[in-house]
Formats: C-alpha cells, structure tokens, sequence
C-alpha cells in the first residue's frame, strides 16, 4: 500500500485535520507538534519526539546533484529517505528506485505529481510528502494514492475434484470494506496456490448478503495479504491488513473488523493450474463461492470436474509469511 505523508510546517490546524480524515499515514509537524495534532484523532507524527524522528528513523535530502544522488543512496534501507527535488527532475528518482528499491517517499506539491510519482517506472515510489496549503489538494491525493493498487495475476485453473469432509473449524473474515461482485479474498491449502475465494456480496432466499465478508476456509489455510505475504486464517484478528482482490487482478488492502471460527462441515475443492495443484477446505454450504474467468461467483455445491475457476500461483516456501527460496513440499 503506498503512504501518504503531508507537510504541516508552518503548523495549519485544517490542514491536519483534513490529513487525518483522509488517512494520511503520517504528519510532518513542527518540534512539539504532537500533542496537538493528536486532539483531533491517533496519526502518526514526524518530528523530534515523534513516532518518526527525522535523523533517527526518517532521513530528508534535498537532491540537485549526482552527489545528493549517492547520499541518498547510501542510507540503509530499512530507513526512510524523503527526497526534496529542488529542481523537479524525474532521472534521480528513477535511479534510486533501481539502486534503493525502498522506502522512498518523494515530496510533491499537488496531486498530479503524486499520481506521477506513485506510478514512475511501473512500480513506483513507496509513497509521497504533500506540502500543501490547500485542504481539497489533501483530499484529492488521498484519493489518487488510495486508488493505486497492487495488481495480482491471476490464472484459470481447472477443477480436478471436490471431497465432502465432515466437521471442522471454519474462519468467516468480516472487513471494514464492502465487496462488489466478482471480488474476494486469495485463500489456499497451501502456500503455493490459492483461490479466489468470493465475498458474501449474493442476496439469496434464505440469508441476507454481507458484503464484508468472505468465508475464507478452515483455520490452517493462507490468505494472501498486502506485500505478497500470508497469514493463517486462525491468526487473523480485528485490524489485521487483509487484501481484497477482483476478478480482473485489482486489489486494495482493507481491515479486518472480526474473525469468527466456527465449526461447520466441510468441503475439499481441488483444481490444477500451470501444472500445478491448487487445493482448499471450506465451509460445505451453497453460500460459500469460487469466482469463474468471467468474473461471476459459483457456489462451490455446485462444482463439477471440469469446471474452470480463478486462482493464484506462487513459489511454495514461506517462513513466518515471507517468501524464501527454499525446497518444500506441501500436499
């Protein structure tokens, strides 16, 4: 998710006000700011006695030359570098991202440069430093930041089989984000290859439709969350970071609201894509979907061989999450 920073130095209560109900990340305020700002709600703070310290956990550099170019640089890269481009060329900042790779926030005056910024070389810069008097500049960069999404491939994978199991226990993820049709979560046995699994976005007779929540499956499977990591359905809990993906690969990180584990009876679902197996336990219930390459939810019940649904694959090692280059076998 890309970070969104604004400047309140000289110090503008408006400005900070319309940061913090935009969800900016961070403030960067004058020494002693803090206590202030946090009268009108919790943010992050950049100052002296900050949650971020400038020389300490945050390093601001004004770049005109190679020179300040290779300063840049040579900060470590679990330190934040804010860049200051005095005279606004693109070349150092695509130079750094090749040589940094992260935890580089750029300074802009308003939300087209943003824009530019958060997209420059595909991937571009973890996130922006607005310096703005304008509260609707605040809103609109907000809303461009927020807009940028990671974007996941997906694959079509081909039902092998499905297995009705007897009972276990079962996480249903409800979000603080609505889903829309053809959007849910990527969930899987293993580490290796995960479903798309559907949102409860479906009226039916007999249960109202709750757009919030995804019945993701059993306790032991991965959902795939923000960053490329994964987490235990079991460990998720209210305001973890979840990941929200759509048919089309969009997606965009909410938070998780509640996790209800329940003990229902289950279902194998298994499919082959690439040459790969993709495999998944979930809730036997009409309710609970797969998402077709259309984009239109199919209720696992309703699953024959054969049948083609969406899915993710990925390089199998994982250590707490994180990917690693490691031979593994999971079955």
């Amino acid at each position: 998710m890309k970070r969104l920073w604004v400047n309140v130095i000289p110090y503008s209560k408006d400005i900070a006000i319309a940061a913090l109900e935009s969800g900016a990340e961070a403030l960067v305020l004058p020494d002693g700011g803090s206590a202030t700002v946090r009268q009108f709600g919790k943010i992050k703070t950049v100052e002296k006695d900050g949650d971020i310290r400038p020389g300490v956990d945050v390093e601001f550099i004004d770049i005109s030359s190679k020179a300040d170019e290779d300063r840049a640089a040579a900060v470590p890269s679990e330190k934040t570098v804010v860049l200051r481009m005095l005279d606004w060329t693109i070349i150092p900042i695509e130079n750094l991202l090749a040589r940094r790779g992260r935890n580089l926030i750029v300074q802009v005056d308003n939300s087209e440069q943003a824009k530019l910024m958060v997209e420059i070389l595909e991937k571009g810069v973890d996130g922006v430093l607005l310096n703005t008097t304008e509260v609707n500049e605040v809103k609109k960069c907000a809303e461009i930041i927020q807009a940028i999404s990671e974007k996941i491939a997906l694959v079509t994978a081909t039902v092998t089989r499905t297995k009705q199991l007897g009972m276990g226990d079962r996480a249903c993820l409800d979000t603080c984000t609505q889903m829309a049709l053809g959007e849910g979560m990527l969930v899987g046995n293993t580490a290796s290859g995960f479903f798309l699994v559907h949102s409860e976005s479906i009226d039916n007779p007999y249960v109202a439709s709750r757009p919030f929540r995804v019945n993701a499956g059993a306790v032991h499977a991965y959902t795939l969350t923000p960053g490329g990591k994964t987490k235990y359905l079991a460990d998720l809990k209210a305001g973890d970071e979840v990941m929200l993906v759509d048919f089309k690969g969009n997606s965009q990180t909410a938070y998780l609201g509640r996790n209800k584990i329940e003990k229902r009876p289950m279902i194998l679902v298994e499919a082959e894509a690439e040459g790969r197996q993709i495999s998944l336990v979930l809730q036997n219930a009409e309710t609970i979907r797969l998402v077709d390459p259309e984009g239109k939810a199919v209720s696992i019940t309703t699953l024959e061989p054969g049948d083609k649904v969406l899915g993710r694959i990925e390089k199998a090692g994982r250590h707490f999450g994180m990917q690693v280059d490691e031979t593994l076998v999971e079955r």
